[in-house]
């Protein structure tokens, strides 16, 4: 049986002994092609990616990633990869940012793995076997009385702004679907319809794991498909009150 956070902790230390010294670099922020959204592909991004991609390989299983887009080998696993989310951040010298992976069987999500490089640490979650920091399990924090969210918009949803104590946009989705899955804040809310699923695969395991709850801007389901180029809206709170709130105000 393979042992996928072991997979997943070694490509992400590769990952941070081959690309994390860019950090800060001026090379990092080399263009070097585009990915199959049309989005600029950086230096950085092409290294790490390439770093999973022979790593996984060599289990050949399915692989969804960010700049490359899909390889299929007709295996029943997929690995849903984004080697370094937050690659802004990364190139601007902006310290969050992440690698996130998660594995599916048959389509359906058994892991996911988010490896904060500069703070070294590891976020995960088997599914149905709750979600852990370092080992040590984690749960969201419903007992906050003022909430604390990150919020991406076009413009829609601003009246949300007004009935929020905290609004933050840190730049990695992923991570922080890792920092509600800890506790630290209460909601991340995308409404631009720009995520792609190697962003928030392993993400959405983890926080709901956690306890948290994902839905779309109607508090149904979020239905995504293992590719490249889906994008998605969603929100992710660690309540249903926050969920109430957020629903009635994005309208």
């Amino acid at each position: 049986m393979i042992e996928w956070d072991k997979v997943a902790l070694d490509i992400a230390r590769e990952i941070e002994k081959k690309v994390i010294p860019l950090f800060e670099k001026k090379e990092s922020k080399k263009i070097v092609g585009r990915n199959p959204s049309g989005d600029e592909t950086k230096l950085m991004d092409k290294k790490a990616e390439e770093i999973a991609i022979r790593r996984l390989s060599e289990l050949d299983v399915n692989i969804v990633s960010e700049e490359i887009g899909n390889i299929n080998k007709n295996n029943k696993y997929t690995a849903v990869i984004d080697p370094v989310d937050g690659s802004f951040n990364f190139a601007n010298g902006i310290p969050f940012f992440c690698f996130s992976i998660a594995f599916f069987e048959n389509k359906k999500p058994i892991y996911g793995m988010i490896y904060e490089f500069l703070r070294k640490n590891v976020y995960e979650a088997y599914v149905k076997n709750g979600a852990y920091l370092n080992g040590k399990k984690i749960k969201v924090n419903k007992r906050r009385k003022s909430y604390t969210i990150s919020f991406y918009t076009l413009g829609k949803g601003l009246d949300l702004v007004k009935k929020i104590r905290r609004i933050r946009t840190l730049g990695s989705v992923a991570l922080e679907l890792a920092y509600l899955a800890k506790g630290s804040i209460d909601g991340i809310i995308d409404i631009r319809r720009h995520i792609r699923p190697t962003d928030i695969a392993a993400g959405f395991i983890i926080a709901e794991e956690a306890g948290a709850i994902i839905s779309d801007e109607k508090g149904k389901k979020v239905e995504y498909q293992l590719n490249a180029t889906d994008r998605i809206s969603f929100i992710a709170v660690n309540s249903e009150d926050l969920l109430r709130l957020v629903i009635s105000n994005i309208k």
